[in-house]
């Protein structure tokens, strides 16, 4: 399964679809952590640090056939270190990661974009990379204010698509002809991020209390 980056180039991919019931979608904590069981086993979804940089290649390589140099994670991780998380089961070991960053270049709107995710084959189907890349769209929310994410996806990656689609509610926005090494396209994928409801001023709550008494 796979997906590319912003930038020709640069490759992204998920490794991991699950489809999961809304009682694993549990909010972050004020740590950054999300501890939550699937079937008995216990995942831990938390903030990367750059000590987890090389279990995090570990990962790439062991999930994806196009794979980063050290410096490219350094790079993220360095530059938007509230976007990268990763997971860990029970024995603490790294079972999967999301990299994430905010685009650089000129832009009416503030957005995100997913480069990497991926979960090993053995922690599949639990959950993990819906909440990892939940875990990276609030991030992007909370810290830059982003208005939206994107990510790309090889048209041939069903699996993939249904994540993004069907789960996490991405829709495509274009699509990239000859994007990948191999000439494959690639679709060009966006998911707006919902607008907070405003909060009322105090004078209007004021007003609403007198209409209500």
């Amino acid at each position: 399964m796979a997906m590319g980056a912003g930038v020709k180039g640069e490759r992204s991919w998920i490794v991991s679809c699950p489809r999961i019931s809304s009682s694993t979608g549990k909010e972050l904590d004020a740590g950054r952590t999300l501890k939550y069981a699937h079937t008995g086993i216990m995942i831990n979804i938390r903030q990367a640090t750059p000590e987890d940089l090389l279990a995090m290649q570990a990962v790439n390589l062991a999930c994806l056939p196009e794979n980063y140099q050290m410096k490219y994670y350094m790079y993220h991780i360095l530059s938007w270190p509230q976007l990268i998380f990763v997971a860990e089961d029970y024995n603490q070991k790294l079972v999967g990661y999301v990299l994430a960053k905010m685009e650089e270049e000129p832009s009416a709107e503030v957005h995100g974009h997913i480069t990497s995710v991926a979960v090993l084959r053995s922690h599949r189907k639990m959950g993990i990379a819906k909440n990892l890349m939940l875990a990276a769209h609030r991030a992007m929310q909370e810290n830059f204010k982003a208005k939206y994410v994107s990510l790309h996806v090889r048209k041939s990656n069903s699996p993939a698509k249904h994540l993004y689609i069907d789960t996490l509610g991405y829709k495509v926005h274009d699509i990239e002809t000859k994007y990948y090494a191999d000439a494959e396209d690639a679709l060009d994928m966006q998911l707006r991020f919902e607008e907070p409801a405003p909060k009322a001023s105090s004078a209007a709550t004021d007003k609403a209390q007198a209409v209500a008494h």
